[in-house]
């Protein structure tokens, strides 16, 4: 059985929700539906990319509210955000809070699939990143602390006979380091090894140096 795209729909209007599980349904996507953000994050944990189809006016906690508060988490959703009521400056502000996209009600079925496809495709994308950037961090977990020392100063592109100087330790040993370095982080060179580094660093783990 295909796996079923799941849309996380966040509306307070009960006939709404059940016009986007139908329309949803037919072009083989799962509609998943709460009446506020409150009720979503009390069911949901945002610990891997999603589709959030967001109505900006929610009792309680608002939609942009929703947004603000799930962008300050380790993974952000792909928002696209839904109004009845929408004005240019209101958009900005979706847009700001990090909504990839800002409708208004009523929407035309093709144009709001067409958002959504764009959205979870994204959300594929993301997820496929999240997963290689895992890797990177458990493999840099297996590295002895030496070995992240090592790491770090290869990454900054410094010669193996300068590294063995910085850290006391004969050229040799240096290369031994090295060779173990590219080998657990699966690295096929020292420049894809200075990519990892970077990856490491926008997902804030500290490397040592």
């Amino acid at each position: 059985m295909a796996h079923r795209r799941i849309v996380y729909v966040i509306d307070d209007e009960a006939d709404v929700c059940e016009a986007l599980k139908a329309l949803l349904d037919t072009a083989g996507l799962e509609a998943r539906t709460y009446a506020s953000a409150e009720e979503f994050l009390s069911d949901v944990k945002v610990s891997r990319p999603l589709c959030l189809l967001v109505d900006v006016r929610l009792p309680g906690m608002s939609g942009l509210d929703l947004v603000r508060h799930l962008q300050r988490g380790p993974v952000r959703p792909v928002v696209v955000m839904i109004t009845g009521h929408g004005d240019v400056p209101l958009a900005v502000k979706a847009m700001r809070a990090g909504a990839l996209h800002f409708m208004e009600k009523p929407f035309e079925p093709a144009e709001l699939l067409e958002t959504l496809e764009e959205a979870l495709e994204r959300v594929s994308r993301m997820a496929v990143e999240e997963a290689a950037s895992a890797t990177i961090e458990a493999n840099y977990r297996s590295l002895t602390p030496r070995e992240q020392e090592v790491m770090s100063l290869l990454a900054e592109g410094m010669p193996t006979k300068l590294l063995a100087t910085r850290l006391g330790i004969s050229t040799r040993t240096a290369e031994h380091h090295r060779a173990a370095v590219l080998k657990k982080m699966a690295a096929r060179t020292v420049s894809h090894l200075a990519r990892m580094s970077m990856s490491l660093e926008m997902r804030k783990m500290p490397m040592r140096s």
